[in-house]
């Protein structure tokens, strides 16, 4: 079975973060998708994680493993939370979202729609074998964690 070092193994999950945002960024300057609230929200840890890695390959021990697994854990949180609103499991934030029309005024509705963002999150622009963008992110970012943590214990 191939072991791969501390240092491999940063390198990969710091990369993974990296991977994917290049995707996301593809997506949105590529693809012409222009990414919701949350969308722009799951990016940070990825951020995050990659400045960890940075540091982390020069700086020894566990404590910036352990803290690009928080970071890549982060993601799949809000990962997680954005599936939720996409398909309905609970209300997205509501600058992001549609409350509906029930019991509004023609004056209420207008003011609702000009306030709209341009993306909403509870929409789902692409999807892959019946998962979103955000479930994928989701599914990535926990294996990016579970990386993380070899690279925590191979920093005994």
């Amino acid at each position: 079975m191939l072991s791969l070092n501390r240092k491999q193994l940063i390198i990969l999950a710091a990369g993974g973060s990296a991977l994917l945002m290049v995707a996301a960024l593809g997506f949105q300057y590529i693809g012409g998708m222009a990414p919701c609230k949350l969308c722009i929200w799951q990016r940070y840890p990825h951020i995050a994680a990659i400045a960890i890695g940075a540091f982390a390959m020069m700086i020894p021990g566990r404590a910036l493993p352990a803290l690009g697994a928080l970071a890549a854990l982060g993601t799949a949180a809000v990962g997680l939370y954005h599936t939720g609103v996409e398909r309905a499991w609970w209300e997205g934030p509501s600058t992001c979202t549609s409350s509906g029309a029930a019991g509004k005024s023609a004056s209420e509705l207008f003011d609702q729609i000009m306030a709209a963002p341009l993306v909403r999150c509870d929409e789902v622009p692409w999807e892959m074998f019946g998962l979103s963008m955000a479930s994928w992110n989701m599914l990535a970012a926990l294996g990016l964690a579970a990386i993380w943590g070899m690279a925590v214990k191979a920093s005994r």
